[in-house]
C-alpha cells in the first residue's frame, strides 16, 4: 500500500495525531532562545510580561509547530520509509490535512507576530519563509547537509534570541547580543546534523544529502561536534574579553563536559546520537543561558 493510498483512508485528522504533527518536543530550543534574548536585553521581563509570554508561545507552539507540520507534509514519502507510524504516512492525518494545517499555522504565525511590533513581525516573516524554504520544493534546502542544518540552527537559536532582545528593547540589540546569538545559531548546525541520524536510511533512498548520508556516520559525528564546539569557544573568548571571567569559566566547564560526551558519541555515532541529543545538547543550551545572564550584567552599554 502506497503512502498516497494510506493518507486517503480517513476524512478528518485524529486530534492526538494533529498534536504529534506539530511535535511539542521540538518547541523547547526556540522558546529557550527567545528567553535568552529577553534576559540578555537587560530589560526587566516583569515590566513586559505579556510580550515575553506571547513571544515564547510564538517561537514554540506557533512558528516551530508550523515548521514541523510543513516539514512532515513535504517529507511524507521519506517518512513512509523512515517512520511509517508518523501522523501523515500512517493515515491519521488524511488527504491534504497536513498541508492545510501548515498553511493555517503560517497565517497564525504572522497574526501573532504582528502583535509583537515591527521587530517581532519582521522576525516572524523570516521564520515562516525559512520553514518553507527548508522543506518545500523547489528550494528544499533540507536536501543539503550544509545549508539545511545551517538554516534550522539559525532559525531555532539566532533568530528567536535576536527577536527576544529586540522586542524587549523596542529596537535593534547591541552587537554583543547579535554576535553571541549568531555564534550559538551556527553551533546548532551540529545539533541538527546529529538529529539527521535517525532518518539515515530514508534520506539515502530519497536523495536527501544529509551529512550522515554523504560523509557516513563517523565523519558526520566528528563534523557535527566540531561545528558545535568552535562557536562555543568563540563565546568563551568573547566573555573573557568583555571582563566576564566567571561566566566564561562556567561556559568552559559546560564545554568540557560536552567534550567528554562527544567521546562517548564517537564510539557508536548512529546508536549514541539520540543519547547525545539528550545530554550534550542540554549542556549546550545551559551555556546559552549563562551567556545571556553575562550579557545582561554588561548593562545598557550593549
Amino acid at each position: 500500500m502506497t503512502v498516497t493510498t494510506i493518507i486517503q483512508s480517513r476524512r478528518f485528522p485524529e486530534p492526538v495525531a494533529a498534536l504529534r504533527l506539530i511535535k511539542p518536543i521540538t518547541w523547547f530550543p526556540p522558546m529557550w532562545a527567545y528567553v535568552c534574548g529577553v534576559i540578555s536585553s537587560g530589560v526587566a521581563p516583569s515590566a513586559h510580561l505579556g510580550l515575553v509570554i506571547l513571544g515564547v508561545i510564538l517561537a514554540g507552539p506557533v512558528v516551530c509547530g508550523m515548521s514541523q507540520a510543513a516539514n512532515d507534509w513535504c517529507d511524507r514519502h521519506v517518512d513512509a520509509i523512515n517512520e511509517p507510524d508518523r501522523p501523515i504516512p500512517s493515515g491519521r492525518i488524511p488527504g491534504k490535512w497536513g498541508l492545510w494545517i501548515a498553511l493555517a499555522m503560517s497565517a497564525l504565525s504572522l497574526l501573532v507576530g504582528w502583535q509583537l511590533g515591527p521587530w517581532g513581525f519582521g522576525a516572524t516573516v523570516i521564520g515562516v519563509l525559512a520553514a518553507w524554504a527548508y522543506s518545500a520544493e523547489p528550494v528544499r534546502l533540507k536536501r543539503s547537509g550544509w545549508w539545511g542544518p545551517g538554516l534550522v540552527g539559525l532559525s531555532y537559536e539566532s533568530l528567536p534570541w535576536f527577536t527576544g532582545a529586540a522586542v524587549l528593547s523596542a529596537g535593534a540589540p547591541g552587537w554583543p547580543i547579535v554576535i553571541v546569538a549568531l555564534l550559538y545559531g551556527i553551533g546548532a548546525h551540529g545539533i541538527m546534523t546529529l538529529n539527521d541520524f535517525k532518518a539515515l536510511e530514508g534520506d539515502r533512498q530519497m536523495g536527501v544529502n544529509s551529512l550522515p548520508v554523504t560523509l557516513g556516520p563517523e565523519r558526520a559525528a566528528k563534523v557535527a561536534c566540531t561545528v558545535m564546539t568552535i562557536p562555543q569557544a568563540g563565546v568563551i573568548l568573547l566573555l573573557a574579553h568583555w571582563a566576564l571571567p566567571y561566566h566564561a569559566a562556567a561556559v568552559m566547564a559546560l564545554v568540557l563536559v560536552q567534550l567528554w560526551a562527544m567521546t562517548v558519541l564517537f564510539k557508536d555515532p548512529k546508536g549514541k546520537a539520540p543519547w547525545y541529543n539528550g545530554t550534550g545538547v542540554l549542556l549546550y543550551v545551559s551555556g546559552m543561558m549563562v551567556t545571556a545572564f553575562a550579557l545582561r550584567s554588561m548593562g545598557s552599554g550593549l
